[in-house]
């Protein structure tokens, strides 16, 4: 079955954006993946298609109406296997990452809702039990970035898109570790050499480099994955 993502956004426009170039344009040509996208306004009722309103309690900013909303969602749930994940993207959210996407890639789909304004309605992510995600610590102005970012995450994982699939196996996260660095001719620039080690010819020698490599970026530049790491490490070894 293909892998389908679902977009409830106010600028439709924006897909699929990026995502229509490069790998991912590719494999949305081939049909390896697929794309909906739902207008948030198509769901208002009134003659200006209003979605948003001024928040309860006062404030500045809108907030964008649950009961819109509610019914974009339910008209998407419709057209959606039930086990897809339904997501929010939120800076109040779980923070993405590789491992996440490697889950939704086995889910066979997800529902992404793109935020504007101040938010959403608490009240339509509590009723539909909606996951909120976040892409990192920082504000975007609306969710239609992040939802590329995660779904471009996700379409390169899946079969057929990568023209060599161990290409992923040795990619930052995928085993606790940022990847190792990568060189290509010439072999000299700008009186910069290409490490021996990698013109040897002896693959053990080049595999434990890239380790070696691959752990001091990770211990230096990302201490918290290095600690995880090592933790890790310790759980699996084997004890006498």
């Amino acid at each position: 079955m293909t892998w389908s993502a679902q977009v409830l956004t106010l600028f439709p426009g924006m897909f699929p954006g990026a995502l229509g170039q490069s790998l991912a344009g590719t494999a949305l040509a081939k049909g390896l993946w697929a794309i909906e996208t739902l207008d948030i306004r198509d769901f208002a009722s009134d003659k200006h298609r209003s979605v948003d309103d001024s928040p309860a309690g006062g404030g500045p900013g809108m907030v964008m109406r649950a009961d819109v909303l509610d019914k974009a969602v339910v008209s998407a749930r419709e057209n959606a296997d039930q086990d897809w994940p339904l997501i929010y993207l939120s800076p109040r959210g779980r923070v993405f990452n590789q491992a996440r996407a490697r889950e939704l890639a086995d889910a066979g789909g997800v529902t992404l809702i793109c935020g504007r304004f101040e938010g959403v309605d608490q009240r339509v992510l509590e009723a539909r039990e909606i996951e909120e995600m976040s892409i990192g610590d920082y504000v975007l102005s609306g969710g239609e970035p992040a939802a590329i970012v995660v779904i471009d995450a996700v379409v390169r994982l899946l079969p057929g898109v990568l023209g060599d699939a161990e290409t992923l196996q040795d990619e930052s996260f995928e085993r606790g570790l940022l990847e190792y660095p990568h060189y290509t001719r010439p072999q000299t620039w700008d009186g910069r050499e290409i490490p021996e080690v990698l013109t040897s010819g002896h693959h053990g020698k080049i595999a434990a480099w890239r380790r070696e490599q691959a752990e001091e970026l990770t211990r230096r530049r990302r201490p918290d994955l290095w600690a995880r790491y090592t933790a890790g490490s310790k759980n699996t070894e084997v004890k006498p």
